[in-house]
Order: structure tokens, then sequence, then C-alpha cells
């Protein structure tokens, strides 16, 4: 069967994007409740550290056995702002893309890639400071065809549905997925959960104990706390 193309979402604007880039994935977590969160064996190959997060919209493509054929039609209708997540069952025997179709995405300004799967060409793609790579296996065998799969159609990536068009949010502590619909909420609550974290940060600077910082209750050494009903 040919690899079957379904036409994209509307997608989130570039603005919504860049309102995002310094939202660490904790905080998206958080105010999520956990929603949305990908399976943390999905494993960035270059650290984030001092470089902020990947932030992009998903481009979808399910891949099957050894075949790639989504991620050429997909990496195809990716453009600026985009992270290409794929899912390839969570396979480790093949690799589903490495430094070639990356490299195709990079110079078009897509964001990442996030593999449910196996990726190769890590050495290279450990170099790249903007473009971030995420994947469960890193695997020297390549793909053996391309002539199936399915482009732009929800997927299940680490545990996590994502949609064509979902918000990717990912760094070294992880990967979160939001729907369009919650960015402007979830977004508004991320924000306050990093000033109420700031605050934590100076009050404990200032000398004071967890138990003022975070509100716990009074207790002495040996004392059973009971913090709940």
């Amino acid at each position: 069967m040919p690899t079957l193309i379904h036409a994209a979402p509307a997608t989130l604007a570039a603005e919504t994007l860049d309102r995002w880039t310094d939202i660490p994935s904790t905080i998206v977590a958080d105010v999520a409740g956990g929603e949305g969160m990908l399976d943390p064996a999905l494993r960035p190959v270059r650290s984030f550290a001092g470089r902020g997060t990947l932030v992009g919209r998903a481009v979808t493509a399910c891949c099957t056995g050894t075949d790639f054929g989504a991620v050429l039609h997909a990496a195809d209708l990716a453009g600026p702002g985009d992270v290409l997540v794929i899912d390839a069952g969570g396979r480790a025997g093949v690799a589903v893309i490495g430094e070639i179709v990356c490299g195709a995405l990079r110079r078009k300004g897509a964001r990442g890639v996030v593999v449910d799967g196996g990726i190769r060409d890590v050495g290279t793609l450990a170099q790249w400071t903007d473009f971030a790579a995420f994947a469960r296996h890193t695997v020297a065998a390549g793909p053996a065809s391309f002539e199936a799969g399915e482009v732009n159609c929800p997927v299940t990536v680490g545990a996590a549905r994502i949609a064509p068009g979902d918000l990717i949010v990912g760094d070294d502590d992880g990967l979160v997925a939001v729907a369009p619909a919650r960015t402007e909420a979830l977004l508004i609550a991320a924000r306050r959960k990093i000033e109420l974290e700031a605050s934590w940060e100076r009050d404990l600077a200032a000398g004071k104990s967890m138990r003022e910082v975070f509100g716990l209750p009074s207790g002495r050494p040996g004392d059973l706390i009971r913090t709940g009903s």
C-alpha cells in the first residue's frame, strides 16, 4: 500500500511558538498536570544545556516495519517551525531517519525530530545547535523501503497521543505535547509557575526555611506529621 498522506491541519502561528521558547518542559508538565508527557526514554542526542528548549509544531509520520516512506513524505511537507514526530513503534532494529533527512529538514527551518524508534548518524546530529533530535534508540542499520506508512495522522509516540499541529516542547528533562486549543491557557499558567518558583528561590536565598517557603506543617524531631486526611 502506498504512503497515505492527510491534509495538514491549521498550524500554530510563528508568534505563538516564539512565546513558548523560554518555557522549560518541567513547567509545561506541571501546569498540564502531566498530560501529554512522552516516555522519558526518548532522549536528546545533544544536551540542551545553555540553549533553551525545542519548541515547534508537530508534523507526524507513522512507519511500519523497516519502511520509512512516511518520513520522506513528511519531510517534504515540513517547514519553518515544525518538528517531525515519527511513530516507529519503538522498534530498535532499524533507524528511520539520519543525517541526510535531518539535514534537509534543518535547511528548511524545521526545529527538530522526535523518533519513537531508531535514529542514526548521531555524531553529526549532536553537533547541530539549531536542530534537536530525540530518539528511543541509536542504531546503525537503515530502512529497507519507502513505500508505506501514513503522514499527518494522529500517532502514539512515547505513550502520548500526538496530533499533527500539536505544540511540542522538549529539553534535557523530557518532551511534552500540547494541543493547540490549550496553548494560550497553559502559557499563562506556565508564566505564573515560573514567577512562583522564582519567589521560592528568592526566599530560600534570603534564609527562609523550607517550612516557611512551602508552608509545611510544624513538627519536632521524631513527630509523625500528617499532611493529608
